[in-house]
């Protein structure tokens, strides 16, 4: 294939994480762009850039509508890049480098051959743009995983906002758990479904299985029940709103990890946990994003109150 684009826009935090949830935008196109969002400098955590990968020049509509994605870009800002001739799907994903994180190393098929001995692979290709593991929340959530394995044993997980899939596989494959893998948005659940068959990880309820499915926060029938291991990767506002359920659903003993937040963030997120018989046990800080790794009490054993103020 010849003739690929690139046109890249700045944008915001949260219209990067809104890009992979449009994807009517481009739904009359027969190869519709593959939509990546990074985050160039950590320092600057509202400071995003939007990428859109085209198969062939793109028309002044078609970049009409990428700043329909991101509003925020300053009208003709856009940066427009020929690549030449080049599988633009493949071009666009060699550019990801692997995450390792512990155990763990998240990659594309274009590293895949770098994995080192011992480590848990997660090959996660470019797609809907959200969710290749390259941020610091995935990366702490990833780092509080691995800590656990040295040191407890799951059976009955929840991933919460799974994206991609990447923290469902890597509980799957770390404990052979049961793992429910829930997102609000059904080309999100979609999405991760394939990237769970393309680990070689079978969908299903039974121990050693991902369930994908799509809820309204914990709102399913599906996710009814308790859990030893939840993991939610989403932002601070749905964090807070969903502590009772969540709380509710964490089994005595169970383990809840919690990313997306900022720094000024993170007291109010766990305050709220704390108020329903949770104990903040680490703090995992990864430039201006904390994970945040809490645990229910077992029967008989006393939890922390919440902090002062």
């Amino acid at each position: 294939m010849s003739d690929s684009w690139k046109v890249r826009l700045a944008c915001t935090r949260a219209e990067a994480e809104a890009a992979p949830f449009e994807d009517e935008l481009f739904a009359d196109l027969d190869t519709p762009p593959t939509l990546l969002t990074d985050e160039p400098d950590p320092a600057q955590p509202d400071a995003w850039v939007l990428d859109a990968y085209f198969a062939e020049a793109p028309t002044p509509e078609l970049i009409a509508r990428l700043y329909r994605l991101a509003p925020s870009a300053a009208p003709g800002s856009a940066v427009i890049e020929q690549l030449g001739d080049a599988d633009w799907v493949t071009l666009s994903q060699a550019g990801l480098e692997p995450v390792r994180s512990g155990r763990f190393f998240v990659h594309t098929a274009a590293h895949a051959a770098e994995r080192r001995p011992g480590q848990v692979g997660i090959r996660i290709e470019a797609g809907l743009a959200f969710g290749t593991g390259q941020h610091f929340t995935t990366h702490g959530c990833l780092d509080a995983l691995a800590g656990l394995a040295k040191r407890q044993r799951f059976v009955n997980a929840l991933d919460l906002g799974t994206g991609s899939g990447i923290l469902a596989l890597a509980i799957a494959k770390t404990w052979r758990a049961k793992v429910i893998a829930s997102d609000i948005d059904a080309v999100a659940v979609a999405v991760a479904a394939r990237n769970i068959r393309q680990n070689g990880v079978p969908l299903g309820r039974t121990r050693g299985r991902i369930e994908a499915v799509t809820a309204v926060g914990m709102n399913h029938p599906r996710l009814r029940g308790r859990y030893d291991l939840i993991t939610a990767n989403i932002l601070a506002a749905p964090l807070i709103a969903l502590a009772r359920p969540v709380a509710t659903a964490l089994a005595p003993g169970g383990t809840l990890i919690l990313a997306g937040l900022l720094d000024s963030q993170a007291r109010r997120v766990a305050a709220a946990y704390i108020a329903r018989g949770l104990q903040l046990v680490a703090t995992l800080d990864r430039g201006e994003w904390p994970t945040l790794v809490l645990r229910r009490a077992t029967r008989g054993t006393t939890a922390h109150r919440p902090p002062n103020g």
